[in-house]
C-alpha cells in the first residue's frame, strides 16, 4: 500500500462524505487507475496484454475491466501479503474456487464510507427508531462475507443487538435460518419499524415455514424489507415479483417497502432498486431499476462486440467502483443486465457461468 493509495483513499472518503459530484467521477478514475498500475502487480501485466497503460488511456470507459474468475486465480492486490488483514470470498457452491479480495484496516473504512449513506438513502430508514433481522449467520460465523460484513456494519449504526443475526452455517457452508428466532422478532409486542435481510434464498424458505405455519404477519408501519438475490439450486427460485407478492402476502410489507440489492464480494459498494419501477413500453411490465452510487459507474456491454448497448438492450454487466481503492476499480461481471437509463435490471447468471449466492457462503 503506497502513500500515494493511502492518501487517495483519505480524498475519496471526503468526497462521499461530503456528497459525490458526480461530474468529478472521470478525474478520479483515472488518477486511481494510474496509482493500480503502478502497485498491482497481477492488474498490471493484465493490461500490458491488453496494450492498455495510463498512458494511453484517457477516458474512464477505457480503463481495463478485470472479469470476476480472474480473482479466483491472481491476487489481484495492492496490498503486500502482510498488510492483507481481512479477505471476502466470493459465495457459489463448495466445490468451486472462490474469488479473493484483499482487505486491510484502511480499505474497510473506504468500504464502509462507500456502504452506508447509499444504503440509508435506498433503504429510506427512521435510523434513530429501528430495529433490525438478519436472516443470515452473524459475523463470528462467516467472517469472509461482504454481505455479512456489510449486515453487521448497518446493525452498528442502527445500535441493533447482535441477536438480530439469525442464521447459522449449516452442513457444506449452507446457510440456515433458526425460524422460531425469526417468529420471535417478527411477534414481538414492539411497534418500531422493522428492517428484515437477506438473500432471496433465505426468504424463500422463511415464507414456506410460515405458510406452513398457516401464518399471516403485519410488521410496524414503515418496516422494510430487503432481499440480494441468490437461490443457486437450495430452494425453488421464484420470479422476483412473485418472491416480492408472498413477502407482502406473510410479513404484510408492501411491494413499495421491499428493496433490492445487488453486491458481489470483488466490489465495495452497492447497488439498489429503491423500489424503482419503470414500465416497458411495449408490455407494460413492470421493471426495477438498479442504481449504483455516484462514486461508481456501469457499463453493459455486448459480449458479442465487446461494445456498450442500448437502451433496452441486454448485455453483461460491467461496474467502475472507486471504492476499490486498493484492488481494480473495474470488474467485468457475468451477470446478463439489460440497460435502463442511469441504471439497469438485472437478468441473471450468463450461460456457462458459475452459481455464485450469498446463500452460499463457504467459511
Amino acid at each position: 500500500m503506497t502513500p500515494e493509495l493511502s492518501l487517495f483513499a483519505a480524498r475519496l472518503r471526503e468526497s462521499i462524505h461530503y456528497g459525490f459530484q458526480a461530474e468529478s467521477f472521470g478525474e478520479f478514475a483515472l488518477e486511481l487507475f494510474a496509482l493500480q498500475f503502478a502497485s498491482n502487480s497481477a492488474y498490471r501485466t493484465l493490461c500490458k496484454s491488453r496494450g492498455l497503460t495510463p498512458l494511453t488511456v484517457s477516458h474512464w470507459a477505457q480503463i481495463p475491466a478485470v472479469p470476476t474468475a480472474a480473482f479466483k486465480e491472481l491476487e489481484l492486490t495492492c496490498l503486500a501479503p502482510a498488510e492483507r488483514t481481512h479477505v471476502f470470498y466470493s459465495s457459489g457452491t463448495t466445490e468451486q474456487r472462490p474469488s479473493r479480495h484483499f482487505h486491510n484496516a484502511a480499505s474497510l473504512v473506504v468500504y464502509e464510507a462507500s456502504l452506508w449513506p447509499w444504503f440509508a438513502e435506498n433503504c429510506r430508514l427512521p435510523i434513530a427508531n429501528c430495529r433490525l433481522l438478519s436472516l443470515t449467520p452473524s459475523p463470528a460465523q462467516a467472517p469472509r462475507s461482504s454481505l455479512v460484513h456489510m449486515l453487521d456494519f448497518v446493525r452498528q449504526k442502527l445500535g441493533a443487538d447482535v441477536s438480530a443475526f439469525v442464521g447459522s452455517v449449516g452442513i457444506e457452508g449452507v446457510w440456515t435460518v433458526d425460524f422460531d428466532a425469526v417468529l420471535t422478532t417478527l411477534t414481538l409486542n414492539d411497534f418500531r419499524p422493522l428492517l428484515v435481510l437477506g438473500t432471496a434464498f433465505s426468504f424463500v424458505h422463511l415464507l414456506d415455514e410460515l405458510a406452513a405455519r398457516k401464518a399471516r404477519l403485519q410488521l410496524p408501519p414503515g418496516s422494510r424489507v430487503m432481499e440480494t438475490g441468490g437461490y443457486k439450486g437450495r430452494s425453488r427460485t421464484l420470479p422476483k415479483a412473485e418472491l416480492h407478492a408472498l413477502i407482502t402476502e406473510r410479513l404484510g410489507v408492501s411491494a413499495s417497502n421491499i428493496v433490492c440489492e445487488y453486491g458481489m464480494s470483488e466490489l465495495s459498494s452497492q447497488a439498489y432498486d429503491a423500489a424503482c419501477l419503470r414500465f416497458e413500453v411495449q408490455s407494460l411490465k413492470p421493471v426495477r431499476v438498479l442504481r449504483f452510487p455516484p462514486w461508481a459507474r456501469v457499463q453493459i456491454i455486448s459480449p458479442e462486440t465487446g461494445c456498450e448497448v442500448g437502451e433496452g438492450e441486454t448485455g453483461l454487466l460491467r461496474v467502475f467502483d472507486l471504492a476499490n481503492v486498493f484492488s481494480v476499480l473495474a470488474i467485468q461481471t457475468e451477470d446478463l443486465a439489460v440497460c435502463r437509463g442511469d441504471g439497469f435490471e438485472l437478468i441473471g447468471r450468463a450461460q456457462l457461468a458459475e452459481p455464485r449466492g450469498c446463500s452460499l457462503m463457504t467459511v
